[in-house]
């Protein structure tokens, strides 16, 4: 009898000669099938050896169940077991029933055998099924290992009598969507799942399950026999499975762990475990990933055709439910599902490919494609060539469909499901699957696009305007919502060129409005704004908007009030459509902001500084009045601060300043208040205190400490050498409640800037995933302003706690005084502006030491 020692042994060294075989390999659909069954063989007969050895109870069974009982094994999967006593024996009473099977799992253990164990009678295995359908799910696929074949035969004979199929597909498909929902509804996520994502093998395993519940079959090729999808469509189905457990198996045969999601850290060793190389223009990981997009794309489309099929072969067929769409005779309403009047429309009408996507935007109460119309769509992608993409017909109908007053999200994104849109638009074909890897996008180009079409969108719902009202009221009057939906289609449609995306982008997209009809004006809209569509959140997150000539300039660019609306709609939807973590409420104040302010200046109001700054100062006096200030109780303030200072706060934060500073105007000790920010989401925070070379870097240093991100700061010192600066911070986590900070902040703030002693060394916080994966060169520019009475210092780089710190330190250094400070976080990504002044910026040797020394702070440690 071989020792635990030895089958450990054994076990250890067999599993990875298989994996290291695999590796070596030539990567292969049929060598990945290989490996899984090996790897589950293998784990069989080390399973068999432990139950014998271990003098199980006579009768019992052991059974491989869930993915182990397919009879295939990646090589870090769970291995799930079941251990079946006949009714009678109770494994939980000691004796020596209790003892076997717990030396048995023991074991398991001890030779490196990771199992999850069930240990259940007969009765309680068909019991328990009934009211747990993952239960229900593992045993579907349970095979018999060892011990006694008969109990193994009798429970699945009474399992499969209790199954209910339509309940099994209903609690299924529930749990699918809500699958689906957790990964955002899309396969093409830069981090996907490739078990679980949608597209992924889940879908497929789902679709099995739901067939032998019903007893339709247990293989692709059955379901073919059965009429359930086509001959063409097994093959399909069986070639892309197979590529999918090909990547997943690379996957945990590199990662050496259970790993099923293509994070960053992996893509590129897995890539080159394919044999993908890295060229100038594409990342070897780009590859493994369009690869993979492919294959989830497919599967989605294929997942969809088949479980409508399964649908009505478990639930009934529906053709009581069949009418034809009125007006449209080609199709057919089947269960609010919309269907073609015969198999082979599209090859009949190629025209009415396009026009699917337009009767399911006009047809009320229709919810999607029914199992015919996408079979037919799918077969029918040989049909959308060049001159099917340039027939005056198939252009009329695009058009029609961005001018519907609804629909556009869900037909867009099921033209994109169905590979219609790639092919009706071929520049969009490129950008499908394609990654981004500017650590802010958190989707694919075509599914970013897809997402920025929503947001547009929305803003025209008013169900959806309390989402963002002053969007919803813009676009209420906003009279040609199309050109819109057509700038977000094609804003991003030039990625990956090389160039500059938005002016590719924007010759793109001219092409398209004069090939679609579109008149000149039109036509320069759509390509101003594609072309300018980054130019609004630039200004508005790096420049200094109290400035005249900023805004001046904004202006001139955009030319008229009509543009500027569309501008700001666009850009508003592109950032929301990066990520979820992109926008915040302060971003959302800046873009407002310059709206207001340029749409003025377009109305031909001059800017007139001073006229402005008495507007505000009237504003805060009334404020003043109605928190009961004594008159006058600001000018003690008022008369040691600059123009600028008027300049960059509004009318409510001159009173809140005003009223919390009145009586500490001369103070020596430093004056902390807080507040919960005006914008709804952070805190404001005011530090008034004598002015240091190195204040700003304490405050810095303390926020990063308490964990605080700080989102803006306006640094100003008076006429009597005070700092008055105020800061926008926010807490990261969601739970958190700013309000109950104040106190704390304002103590301890209050503390950190009378502390004397040295600046500390600022933390090296821990680096994201995206951030190692792909390092973002640091960029810095250091210049004078265009009146060249103070340096702009401009700093993009990966983003990481302690930055602005770090920087903050390297300025104190040099006695760089500070005026403004625009800090903008994309992603994984920071973009902060600075304006500065001070001696050291005069001389060139300082300025090239500055700029080495800030360099050297933001860059990632090694």
């Amino acid at each position: 009898m071989a020792t635990l020692a030895d089958l450990r042994q054994q076990f250890k060294a067999g599993k990875q000669a298989l994996i290291d075989g695999f590796l070596a390999a030539r990567p292969t659909q049929a060598g990945a099938q290989t490996l899984l069954r090996r790897l589950a063989r293998h784990v069989d007969d080390t399973l068999r050896t432990l139950w014998t050895q271990a003098g199980m109870p006579e009768g019992a069974c052991l059974a491989a169940v869930g993915g182990y009982g397919r009879g295939e094994l990646f090589p870090h999967s769970d291995i799930d077991v079941l251990v079946l006593l006949p009714d009678g024996v109770e494994a939980h009473v000691p004796g020596p029933a209790k003892a076997a099977i717990e030396g048995f799992i023991t074991s398991c253990w001890d030779v490196g055998l990771e199992i999850g164990s069930s240990v259940r009678t007969l009765g309680e295995c068909l019991s328990e099924s009934q009211g747990d359908v993952t239960i229900q799910t593992a045993l579907l696929e349970a095979r018999a290992l060892a011990g006694d074949a008969k109990l193994f035969r009798l429970m699945a004979k009474r399992f499969m009598q209790a199954m209910d199929a339509r309940a099994f597909f209903r609690a299924k498909t529930l749990e699918t969507v809500q699958r689906h929902t957790k990964f955002d509804d899309t396969p093409y996520a830069l981090e996907p799942n490739c078990k679980e994502s949608p597209g992924g093998l889940r879908d497929l395993q789902m679709l099995m399950w739901i067939a032998r519940a019903a007893g339709l079959g247990k293989t692709w090729k059955a379901l073919a026999q059965g009429g359930l999808i086509t001959p063409f469509e097994s093959r399909q189905l069986q070639r892309n499975e197979g590529q999918l457990k090909l990547i997943r198996a690379r996957l945990h045969a590199v990662a050496g762990r259970r790993e099923d999601r293509l994070v960053f850290d992996q893509q590129t060793a897995v890539a080159q475990s394919f044999g993908f190389v890295a060229t100038e223009s594409v990342r070897a990981s780009e590859l493994l990933m369009r690869r993979y997009y492919w294959a989830a794309k497919a599967v989605t489309q294929l997942h969809q055709i088949l479980l409508l099929n399964l649908e009505e072969q478990i639930n009934g067929s529906q053709q009581d439910l069949l009418r034809p769409v009125e007006g449209h005779p080609e199709f057919l309403d089947r269960g609010r599902m919309l269907e073609v009047a015969t198999d082979d429309l599209y090859l009949q009408d190629p025209h009415a490919i396009l026009r699917t996507f337009l009767v399911y935007q006009q047809t009320p109460g229709i919810k999607g494609l029914s199992a015919s119309t996408l079979r037919a769509l799918y077969n029918a992608r040989g049909l959308m060539d060049a001159a099917w993409r340039r027939d005056p017909v198939n252009r009329a109908t695009f058009m029609a469909m961005l001018r519907q007053h609804e629909g556009q999200t869900h037909a867009f994104r099921l033209m994109n499901q169905t590979s219609v849109l790639g092919r009706y638009l071929w520049v969009f074909r490129a950008i499908v699957g394609q990654m981004q890897h500017d650590l802010f996008h958190v989707y694919t180009v075509d599914q970013h696009i897809l997402m920025v079409l929503r947001n547009v969108r929305r803003f025209f719902i008013p169900e959806h305007a309390h989402e963002y009202p002053f969007c919803s009221q813009l676009a209420a009057q906003f009279d040609q919502p199309e050109l819109l939906y057509i700038a977000a289609l094609f804003h991003d449609v030039a990625k990956g060129r090389g160039g500059d995306h938005s002016e590719l982008g924007a010759v793109e997209v001219r092409r398209f409005c004069r090939q679609h009809g579109l008149g000149a004006d039109d036509t320069a809209m759509c390509g101003f704004l594609v072309e300018h569509h980054l130019t609004m959140s630039r200004v508005a997150q790096k420049e200094d908007l109290a400035d005249p000539e900023v805004i001046g300039a904004f202006a001139a660019k955009v030319g008229d009030a009509r543009r500027l609306t569309a501008l700001y709609l666009l850009t508003v939807a592109d950032i929301r459509g990066t990520s979820p973590k992109v926008w915040n409420a302060w971003k959302g104040k800046l873009l407002e902001d310059l709206y207001r302010i340029t749409l003025r200046a377009l109305g031909g109001a001059r800017i007139n500084l001073d006229a402005e700054i008495e507007a505000r100062k009237a504003d805060a006096r009334q404020d003043l009045a109605l928190h009961s200030q004594l008159p006058g109780t600001e000018e003690p303030l008022w008369k040691t601060l600059a123009v600028s200072y008027f300049a960059r706060h509004d009318g409510a934060e001159l009173a809140w300043h005003a009223r919390s500073l009145w009586r500490h105007v001369e103070t020596q000790v430093p004056v902390v208040r807080a507040r919960p920010s005006p914008i709804g989401e952070g805190l404001q925070v005011l530090v008034y205190a004598p002015d240091q070379q190195d204040l700003f870097a304490r405050i810095c240093g303390y926020f990063d400490g308490a964990g605080f991100s700080i989102l803006d700061a306006k640094v100003h010192t008076t006429r009597k050498g005070y700092a008055l600066d105020t800061f926008q911070v926010i807490r990261p986590e969601a739970d958190v409640h700013h309000r109950d900070l104040v106190p704390l902040v304002e103590q301890k703030l209050a503390l950190a800037l009378q502390a004397d002693g040295p600046l500390p060394e600022p933390r090296r916080g821990r680096l994201s995933r995206r951030v190692k994966s792909f390092p973002y060169m640091p960029r810095i520019s250091l210049r004078p302003d265009e009146r060249a009475t103070a340096w702009l210092l401009t700093i993009s780089t990966s983003d990481r706690a302690g930055l602005l710190y770090a920087i903050a330190r390297v300025l104190a250094r040099h006695g760089i005084n500070l005026q403004l400070a625009k800090v903008s976080t994309l992603g994984e990504r920071v973009e902060d502006t600075f304006l500065l002044d001070g001696p050291a910026l005069q001389q060139n040797k300082a300025q090239l030491q500055i700029e080495s020394e800030l360099l050297d702070a933001v860059s990632l440690p090694a």
